[in-house]
Order: structure tokens, then sequence, then C-alpha cells
């Protein structure tokens, strides 16, 4: 029995026996568990293939079986399989070193519109300092909570990520204004889940999408409260997503001046904690501990009540809380002004987005498409250069 070498990134170029070696997986008692380990045995193969053509029944070079082997028996019969995944839109080769939902998650972080939420506003409109949330660590933090509440579960933490960098792509600027705005000026209407949906299936890629799972496709649109995610990593997104922005706008809001740790009414903060540290981890473990041996996930009563009336407090108190929100409307006449503009002429959308009008795509729509796409910095930006008047530099 050979000993692994430890991986790095020339791991594949450098390792010369590793072509000419097959994985078999024994069985290991840890914990009372069945789990899987790796023994290297030295085989007559001479290239890495998909299985071995010896026939021995390895799989050498195909890591993305083993982890599917692995998946069956580290994970609950309940949680989802990525070896059992309804698949795609459109059927494509499988990778051999990942799994569906690991490349999916992979397709969402590098697309252009994960990238653009760094720029995108949580609560606070483009806020000076450096330590208030935007969109995007609100959805690294969702992704933190949701994988740590997936891992305890014993379910697909893959699909758990790849639901959770998704589930905002479709967000616009400036946050719920943008959004109320966009819905209003689009006479299609306007909503930041199914946007996001558009986004991954057709805006990516130069209008082909990235063709996700229809595992983690679902879970992105059903994120929202009422909607009803069919996975149950999909129900613990959506249930992170509010763990997360409650108690992170409670946070960006003490620092903001705008409430106080000790306003927060203390028949609330003597069960969930006193900081953000004890009301994440009460929560965590709340619903950690009511699901372990469930088929749905669930907080207890006494604590779901509670978070709820958090959630309360927040809407009453932050969330629409005139210093907070004093700025929303000039954000919100903003986004509408920029749709009318593109709206009245697409001939001044960019060239990808007039395509996807020849493509038969609504007019309307991709004039969302576009606004919802822009950045707080961008928005702001391209409404100056259109609408604000220059100084002729003729002297």
């Amino acid at each position: 029995m050979r000993k692994m070498a430890p991986r790095n990134a020339s791991f594949f170029r450098k390792m010369k026996y590793f072509p000419r070696v097959c994985d078999i997986m024994t069985d290991t008692i840890y914990d009372g568990r069945s789990v899987m380990s790796r023994g290297i045995v030295r085989c007559g193969c001479s290239s890495v293939k998909r299985v071995c053509g010896k026939g021995c029944g390895c799989m050498a070079g195909n890591i993305r079986m083993m982890l599917e082997e692995r998946e069956h028996r580290m994970l609950r019969p309940c949680a989802s399989h990525s070896d059992q995944s309804l698949g795609r839109i459109r059927e494509e080769e499988q990778c051999d070193i990942r799994t569906v939902f690991q490349r999916d998650r992979d397709r969402i972080i590098h697309s252009k519109s994960f990238r653009r939420l760094k720029d995108k506003t949580q609560v606070f409109l483009t806020p000076d300092g450096d330590h208030y949330r935007t969109r995007m660590t609100h959805t690294l933090e969702v992704s933190q909570i949701a994988r740590s509440i997936s891992k305890a579960l014993l379910l697909n933490e893959d699909l758990t990520e790849a639901i959770a960098l998704g589930h905002d792509l479709g967000h616009t600027p400036f946050g719920h204004a943008g959004e109320r705005a966009l819905n209003r000026a689009c006479p299609l209407g306007f909503e930041h889940n199914e946007q996001s949906i558009r986004v991954v299936s057709i805006l990516e890629k130069d209008g082909q999408g990235l063709n996700l799972t229809r595992e983690v496709l679902d879970g992105i649109l059903n994120h929202q409260t009422e909607g009803h995610p069919f996975t149950l990593e999909g129900r613990v997104v959506q249930l992170a997503d509010k763990m997360a922005y409650v108690n992170h706008d409670i946070d960006d809001a003490i620092r903001g001046h705008i409430i106080r740790e000790e306003d927060i009414p203390s028949e609330l903060t003597d069960l969930l904690g006193h900081s953000l540290k004890e009301r994440l981890n009460t929560l965590v473990h709340d619903v950690v501990m009511h699901s372990v041996d469930r088929d749905e996930i669930v907080m207890s009563d006494e604590i779901r009540e509670a978070f709820q009336k958090l959630r309360e407090y927040m809407f009453a108190n932050v969330y629409t809380n005139p210093v907070a929100k004093g700025q929303e409307y000039k954000a919100e006449r903003l986004v509408e002004l920029l749709y009318g503009y593109y709206a009245e002429d697409t001939g001044r959308l960019p060239e990808e987005f007039r395509n996807l009008i020849d493509r038969g795509e609504r007019l309307e729509r991709v004039v969302a498409d576009y606004v919802a796409g822009m950045t707080d910095k961008f928005a702001v930006m391209t409404y100056e250069e259109l609408m604000i008047p220059k100084a002729w530099g003729v002297y």
C-alpha cells in the first residue's frame, strides 16, 4: 500500500507514478459510521482513464466517481446526491474531478455577476466605512452559515454552497430600493430571485448562461420566504439567508449609530444572545438540533418565534428608519430614469443586450436586465454622464 503524497499545484504534473495507479475504496469504521478511505495500489494502467481499462473495478483517475461514492457513504439518505442530480437543461460531458454541484459552485464564483456583488448595496446605500456589508459579503456569510448547517446535518455541502453563492446574483443596484423602482418601471415587473435565474440561465457568458443543475436553479429561485425548495439543501439556504441578513444588519445598524445593542428588547436578547456571535450560535445550533433526525429543516417553536420578533424589530427600527433610508428615494428615482432612458431607445444598450432582443427577448425585460446588472457606482456614474450637464471645455 503506497501513501499518497501531499497535493500541490503541480501534483498531477509531477507525480510520475500517478497515471499508473488505481484508486480502490475500503471501509473504515469511524465513530460508529462506515466511511471511505483510499488505498493506492499498483496497476498496469498506462494512462489516466475514467474507469480502469484493466477491468479491475477501480476508478483510476476519476476522482469525481470517488467523490460521488463518498457522498453515498457519508451523507444522509434524504440528502441530494450528485450522481442522482436531475441534470442540466443542456446536457454536457461530466468533469472527471468535480461533481456536478462543485462545477456549479465554481461557475458562479467565476461569473461576472458574482464579482459585481462587491459594489452592490446590502442595507446602507454606498456607505463610506470599510466594514459595512455589501451584497458580496452578505452572500459569503449566507454561504458560511448554510454550509455549517449542512455539514452538521450530513447534507450535500457543495449543493448548499452553490445555491448560497448564486441566490442574490440578480439583485439590483441600491438593494431593495432599486428592486422596488425597477418593479414599478418595468411593465413586466421585477423580482430579484427570478432575475437571478435569468442571470445564470441567459445573461452570463454572452447569452449562453451557466447551464446550472436543476437543484441549484430551484434553490436560487425559491430562497425567499414564500419559496418552497425541493431539496433540503435549498431549505437550509433559505433559512441561512434570514439568519445572515437579520444579524449582520443589526451589526451594521449599531456601527452606523442607528440602534444600540441595548435597544433590542431584552426578552429577545436573553433568549437569542447579546451579540452577533451569540445570536448566530443560538440559531445555528437550534436548527441543527431540531433537524438532525428529521427530513426537514426546522427551528424550535421558542427560537422561531423570538427570531421572527427580531426580524419585526429590524423592519420597524432599521429597514424603515428615515436616517438609514433617507437617501433611498433618490436611488429609486435614479433607477427609474435609467430604465426610461434605455427603454426609449434600445440602440443605447450595449451590443450584448441588443443581441438578446434580436434573439426574441422582450425589450422591456432586456432593459431591466441591463439596469439590474449595474453596480451602485456604475449606476451613479451612468446617470451623471447621461443626465448632468458638463461645462464646455473651451475658454
